[in-house]
């Protein structure tokens, strides 16, 4: 397995990994990922591919959002979307991306990074509980154990409040749980 930047021509496989790693949601997922590129290396965040026999086979995004501290607005970031072909799940391939995107994050200046996700499957890279550490979530959608932080070398103690997620992730409607029965 090889892991590296995600370059230009890897958009339609990054795509392809989404569409088949999130089920139904997909589409929305890779929509996110098209919408979200863009302004990601501007933004201090990072996007990476895991290769296998020169296919590409996972994906991580990290990407700017905003925490809303009482002293004054902080760059953070966003761990959406992580997706691995189902073929290839437990091969730890998910979990190398998201230490790789990790470590570079921590040689740089963001402070945080914040996720919704599985408690039981991110734990085991540091990620905590975000209310438990002073944060809140920006939706009531997102299931208090699914909203976690991890602090990174740049954070500082005072570094508290709301996340506010980046437009992207309101237009695609990627924030949170929906009831789909209602």
């Amino acid at each position: 397995m090889e892991l590296r930047e995600e370059r230009p021509g890897d958009a339609g496989a990054v795509r392809h990994v989404h569409l088949r790693a999130f089920g139904d949601h997909g589409g929305m997922v890779a929509d996110l990922v098209d919408t979200l590129r863009h302004g990601i290396r501007s933004s201090g965040g990072c996007a990476l591919v895991a290769e296998v026999a020169g296919q590409v086979v996972g994906h991580v995004m990290f990407t700017r959002s905003l925490l809303d501290a009482p002293r004054r607005l902080i760059d953070v970031q966003v761990l959406s979307p992580l997706g691995v072909l189902p073929e290839h799940h437990r091969q730890g391939i998910g979990s190398a991306l998201v230490r790789a995107g990790l470590a570079t994050l921590a040689e740089g200046e963001s402070p945080l990074v914040f996720l919704e996700g599985d408690p039981g499957y991110y734990s085991r890279f540091g990620f905590a509980p975000g209310a438990e550490l002073g944060f809140r979530k920006p939706s009531l959608r997102i299931p208090d154990a699914a909203f976690q932080v991890i602090r990174l070398p740049a954070y500082e103690p005072w570094m508290t409040g709301t996340l506010v997620y980046s437009e992207p992730f309101w237009r695609h409607d990627a924030v949170g749980l929906r009831d789909l029965d209602a």
